[in-house]
């Protein structure tokens, strides 16, 4: 059953419109009041341009002293009014690009937790963590450089230009002429800095993927002295992110030079045509100095929001690439999704089948090759058989990790595709061998298995999965911090914490995967004691290597290349001679080898 791959548009004006609407419009009032202050800051820089007409003309040419206070006190003001609104206009865009961030980083943790397993198996890890930490924190300038520039240095520009062509608009078209060269290169720069940024944000997440394999396995780095392969391999990344980072700053100062040649050409046609203005109506119009130098000013103090705006698309492709990414995941499409009118489970027995199922992972080699096998309610069944046989996968299937290509996974009868995800996963524990522990407390850890548990009910399931006294000679008892992954813990008790955390679930359905497969013998006994009394009442389905290890079962179905070949229990399965009985056979034979005591090789 193949999915159709949506299409998703992720051009320019789409993604500055979904930034607007789910990134600022929560956030509209402050944008408003922060466009106010871009205003009065535009209009005040205006003025400053304005202000040396009647300086000029009124105070060094006429020499009219009624003008020098009152014009000293419009100065202060215009001064007092653009910081005032500078300020406002900082700290507002300010707030709204962090809350914008904040928002944005939640978004993504939140969809990263409605995607199913098959969501980041697709996907390292390191990209993940550098879409919710590096892409957030550039699609902040996406959204900062739209606002300031399409806010504050826009409005500057709109208001300089506005008292250009008051004062002269002959002049003022002759030096904007040149201006509209620059919007072909500006915007073939924009389109390559989205490119490389895209490139540059890839292989960030490369390389936060490559470092945090390298931290969490550095036992087996040092222990098959593998540093020096491990640094070139991190070595040749880092260069190739500073190639890209390097290139992004070339193209990202490319639009400067661009401006400075244009900006020289109009500050040129503005000396040579309007000095020769004031010189040929030095006579006849003494006033046109005054507004020469007027227009001058505004030119200049035009020039540097001019440039701004010239390389906001240069920026604006720079966060809007790392944006893409992150609707990229806003946007993914879960695989296992539930029906709006899915109904509650109810576990009466217990009952589990597989009904001719089939599942892929890859779309191409079956994992499951119309597997139908019954497991009773309230019994503990065995799923045995070589690695790649599918076992695993029947775990994955039941709690609906995955969903099966086609056939059907019952619970007392009801359809696991029918019935709500909560209700469905609330009545499956799940045990493995890779045993996820948080940096937490113990506390903390097995409380994880029902939330809202209580003091009492929490060390009552550590009693039953016999952890309740190494936890308790542990220096902070149920307050001791396990450490990265539970590293500051034995591995007999990291499992029996896991087992304390499916106590505290309390789960009628049980799914028990190789739990005790790396354990030493006495860890061994103690966790396969915990075991037993989390089995008790539940229905119990165990995957292990270790035949000697599912004797007991009510049940064994073995299974080989995705398929059920044999079903029944461990004395009428060694009846039959089949795989079962070879396999056990095998292991017998090498656990009675490993027994005999060994010599030195000569």
């Amino acid at each position: 059953m193949s999915k159709k791959k949506i299409s998703l548009d992720y051009s320019t004006s789409v993604l500055m419109r979904r930034l607007m609407k789910e990134g600022i419009r929560p956030y509209i009032g402050m944008v408003l009041l922060a466009v106010t202050c871009m205003a009065v800051s535009a209009g005040s820089t205006a003025m400053y341009a304005w202000l040396m007409d009647p300086i000029i003309n009124k105070i060094f040419v006429a020499r009219k002293a009624e003008y020098l206070w009152p014009l000293a006190v419009t100065i202060i003001t215009t001064f007092a009014a653009k910081g005032v609104a500078d300020y406002g206009e900082a700290v507002l865009l300010s707030r709204v690009g962090l809350r914008v961030i904040s928002d944005m980083q939640n978004r993504l943790f939140a969809r990263l937790m409605d995607l199913d397993v098959a969501y980041f198996h697709a996907n390292q890890s390191g990209k993940l963590m550098s879409r919710l930490t590096n892409d957030v924190n550039a699609m902040r300038f996406a959204v900062s450089n739209a606002l300031t520039g399409a806010g504050k240095d826009a409005s500057s520009v709109l208001f300089l230009v506005g008292l250009m062509f008051y004062q002269d608009w002959v002049l003022s078209a002759l030096t904007f002429f040149v201006f509209p060269l620059a919007v072909l290169p500006i915007r073939k720069l924009g389109r390559r800095m989205r490119k490389v940024t895209a490139n540059t944000q890839e292989q960030t997440g490369l390389l936060a993927t490559y470092l945090n394999q390298a931290i969490q396995g550095i036992r087996v780095v040092k222990a098959y002295g593998m540093e020096d392969y491990e640094k070139s391999k991190v070595r040749s990344l880092v260069e190739s992110l500073y190639d890209l980072t390097y290139k992004a700053a070339r193209v990202r100062s490319a639009s400067s030079p661009i401006m400075e040649m244009l900006g020289g050409v109009a500050i040129t046609v503005v000396i040579v045509y309007g000095g020769s203005q004031v010189i040929s109506s030095a006579d006849t119009d003494p006033d046109r100095a005054g507004a020469f130098f007027s227009f001058i000013t505004a030119l200049m103090l035009a020039y540097k929001p001019m440039k701004a705006l010239a390389s906001l698309n240069t920026n604006l492709q720079e966060g809007l690439a790392a944006a893409a990414r992150c609707f990229e995941v806003i946007d993914a499409h879960a695989g296992i999704a539930e029906r709006p009118d899915a109904a509650e489970l109810v576990v009466r027995e217990g009952n589990v089948r597989l009904e001719g199922v089939f599942f892929t992972y890859d779309g191409i080699k079956a994992a499951l090759d119309g597997v139908t096998l019954d497991v009773p309610g309230g019994k503990t069944v065995a799923l045995v058989g070589p690695s790649g046989a599918g076992k695993t996968t029947i775990l994955n299937l039941l709690p609906r990790f995955y969903d099966v290509t086609d056939g059907r996974v019952l619970v007392d009868g009801q359809d696991a595709r029918e019935v709500s995800l909560t209700s469905l996963r609330a009545k499956i524990a799940l045990v493995s061998q890779e045993i996820t522990l948080f940096d937490d407390t113990i506390r903390a850890n097995i409380a994880y298995g029902r939330f809202g548990a209580t003091e009492a009910e929490i060390e009552d399931a550590a009693r039953m999965a016999a952890a309740h006294d190494f936890i308790m000679g542990l220096p902070n008892g149920y307050d001791t911090i396990v450490g990265e992954r539970g590293l500051n813990l034995s591995g007999g008790q990291r499992q029996r914490l896991a087992i304390a955390r499916a106590m505290l679930k309390n789960a009628p359905i049980l799914l028990l995967d190789e739990a005790t497969s790396a354990l030493d013998t006495e860890s061994e006994r103690q966790v396969q004691f915990a075991l037993e009394q989390l089995m008790k009442g539940r229905t119990t389905i165990v995957i292990a290597h270790r035949l000697s290890t599912v004797v007991g079962a009510d049940l064994i179905h073995v299974m080989d290349r995705g398929r059920v070949v044999e079903t029944g229990d461990h004395n009428a399965l060694m009846e039959q001679g089949g795989l079962y009985a070879r396999l056990y056979a095998m292991q017998f034979a090498e656990e009675t080898q490993r027994a005999e005591p060994q010599g030195w090789p000569a």
